[in-house]
């Protein structure tokens, strides 16, 4: 089945990271996926967005009018891209720098207050991984949970230990905001 999933923040919040682990990780677990990176002209602290794909046959097109999921990490990209969510859809919100009231009826929001979370852990570079994790919670379809702790040991096992932990601890935190957020 045929899922999109646009991610969007700020240059420096871990976007790009985010969009190429779902999308290798897809494909890992034996589905088709594309991404497609757009940048501000900024180097740092510009815009970010990237759009993901994956289906279980060939992906003719990764443009689409609307997305199936949409994460946000800032305030910025929520006002930006919030109405490029599908009706039914899920959005995932970072709540650390997402301070607007979130009122669409008609969608699943997850809130998960990112940033906060990833500096109790240890360190706000995992807040990317918090937000992944709260899509696999959410149910979104797009990449299981047992698949993207095979890719977090692929991408940082032969780095420290406490580096892979912290990792697979911000998946399981954002996992169970996902999760509270269907039930």
């Amino acid at each position: 089945m045929k899922k999109s999933l646009v991610i969007s923040g700020s240059g420096g919040q871990g976007v790009m990271s985010a969009g190429i682990m779902i999308a290798q990780t897809a494909v890992a677990a034996g589905k088709y996926a594309t991404f497609l990176p757009e940048y501000g002209p900024e180097q740092r602290g510009g815009s970010a967005k990237c759009t993901v794909v994956v289906n279980d046959s060939e992906i003719i097109s990764p443009l689409m009018a609307k997305c199936d999921t949409l994460i946000t990490m800032n305030e910025q990209s929520y006002k930006k891209f919030g109405a490029s969510l599908k009706s039914g859809g899920i959005l995932i919100a970072n709540t650390s720098r997402v301070l607007s009231e979130i009122t669409r009826e008609d969608i699943t929001a997850v809130k998960v207050p990112a940033d906060d979370i990833a500096v109790e852990l240890g360190s706000i570079k995992c807040a990317n991984i918090i937000l992944i994790g709260a899509l696999i919670g959410a149910d979104a379809g797009i990449i299981t949970e047992e698949a993207m702790l095979a890719s977090l040991e692929a991408k940082f096992g032969s780095k420290k230990k406490e580096v892979l932990e912290l990792n697979k601890a911000a998946l399981a935190k954002g996992i169970e905001y996902g999760k509270n957020a269907k039930a």
